[in-house]
């Protein structure tokens, strides 16, 4: 897929963290510039300031004579990173209740009515699907383009590890039961109890499947 020569810098930035973000891109493989040089019909220098760019925001590692690698999380970046995340969430909740409509809770409602099947289908990939969905678009929906910005650089580096997938049944019951009481304090519009879940979901049942799973990719 050639890119348009016009922002060619920002285009391939943005290809490039959707490839991590979707797996497409290991954590701990190398970067096949060759490859995406072709793939994208670009020579090796903008896709060498781009790769620059993602090392610097933690998406990379700039490692002597083997080039650039996907970044994997450690415990410490889980520590740092997910009470960041929690606060970001906590301060979109209240913003959306502050100025959702009808329309935007019925959006929201869809996609975690959809994630509720899929649980009880028990279809994980799918399941992962929508709950980033429904995570991004209450972002969206709040309506603050640097929290969102802010929101998915973080996300981004977080999904750099595939800790999000494989929970344990325990933790995917959790999780569930904490979606129901989200999508309860969205229908009410009730900003502060929203903040309040949105933070603890993602400093609790988030923090220990991230835990659990780099657990076992290092026992692995």
């Amino acid at each position: 897929m050639a890119l348009p020569r016009i922002n060619l810098h920002e285009l391939l930035l943005g290809e490039l963290r959707k490839m991590i973000g979707r797996g497409e891109l290991q954590p701990g493989t190398k970067i096949p510039e060759t490859e995406l040089c072709a793939r994208f019909d670009v020579s090796r220098t903008p896709l060498r300031e781009a790769l620059k760019v993602l090392a610097a925001e933690g998406l990379l590692e700039l490692r002597p004579r083997r080039g650039a690698v996907v970044a994997s999380i450690t415990h410490e970046e889980i520590n740092e990173l997910f009470p960041i995340m929690a606060m970001l969430e906590g301060l979109a909740g209240e913003l959306l209740c502050a100025r959702i409509d009808t329309s935007g809770i019925a959006l929201l409602r869809g996609i975690h009515d959809a994630m509720m099947a899929d649980f009880i289908q028990r279809d994980e990939p799918a399941y992962l699907c929508g709950n980033r969905h429904f995570h991004e678009t209450l972002f969206a929906l709040a309506g603050n383009a640097t929290l969102q910005q802010m929101y998915g650089q973080i996300l981004c580096r977080i999904r750099a590890s595939r800790f999000v997938v494989h929970k344990s049944d325990s933790a995917w019951h959790r999780a569930i039961g904490e979606h129901d009481a989200i999508m309860e304090a969205i229908t009410a519009r009730d900003g502060p109890r929203l903040s309040c879940l949105l933070r603890e979901h993602v400093t609790g049942v988030t923090v220990e499947i991230a835990r659990e799973a780099l657990d076992r990719a290092l026992i692995g």
